[in-house]
């Protein structure tokens, strides 16, 4: 992939997707259904490679994409792709918000992203919970709707979220847990 290119998709992919590195997932399961040299199942492990390691979730996750596509330069030109449009809008909002803060366009501006990155991050955090939970492959090869569900990972989810509910510990014990549980178990 020409490597203006990909800084150019990563740059639209950061001008969309308002409310963090989440909001960034439906792009990329779009990208993946549209180009050969990554799939929705590799979204999903970049994902828990992302969340497992120090830094912004989308960068991360858009960076291991970049590295696919173009080595270590496709990386930095997506993670520098990525974060370009929220440099620039949070320079310019910096500078004129104060004199519009109380306008009421304005407010109505950030009124309409509230629920617009709410339903981002939600649809991202309902296909990576499909992609962990459900395979399906079993359905396009002429199976069952429910021969799809991935039992271990499915059962792992009700421990690790009953888990959280009652001991409420730090996350990364989970994170561990479940890494552990993903050798042990074959996951």
């Amino acid at each position: 992939m020409n490597y203006l290119a990909l800084y150019v998709k990563f740059f639209k992919i950061g001008l969309f997707s308002v409310g963090g590195g989440l909001a960034t997932l439906p792009f990329l399961y779009e990208m993946a259904a549209n180009n050969g040299f990554f799939t929705a199942e590799d979204i999903g492990n970049f994902l828990a490679i992302a969340q497992s390691s120090p830094g912004a979730i989308g960068v991360n996750t858009s960076a291991q994409i970049g590295y696919l596509a173009g080595g270590i330069p496709g990386a930095i030109l997506v993670a520098l792709g990525l974060v370009s449009p929220a440099i620039i809008i949070i320079t310019i909002v910096s500078r004129v918000l104060p004199a519009f803060k109380e306008n009421i366009t304005v407010k109505a501006v950030f009124s309409g992203l509230r629920p617009a990155a709410t339903g981002l991050i939600f649809a991202a955090g309902f296909g990576v919970m499909a992609l962990s939970l459900y395979s399906a492959d079993i359905i396009s090869q002429g199976g069952i709707w429910y021969e799809g569900i991935r039992w271990k990972e499915m059962i792992l989810m009700l421990v690790l979220f009953i888990l959280v509910l009652k001991f409420k510990k730090h996350p990364i014990l989970y994170i561990t847990a479940a890494g552990i549980a993903g050798v042990i178990f074959g996951l």
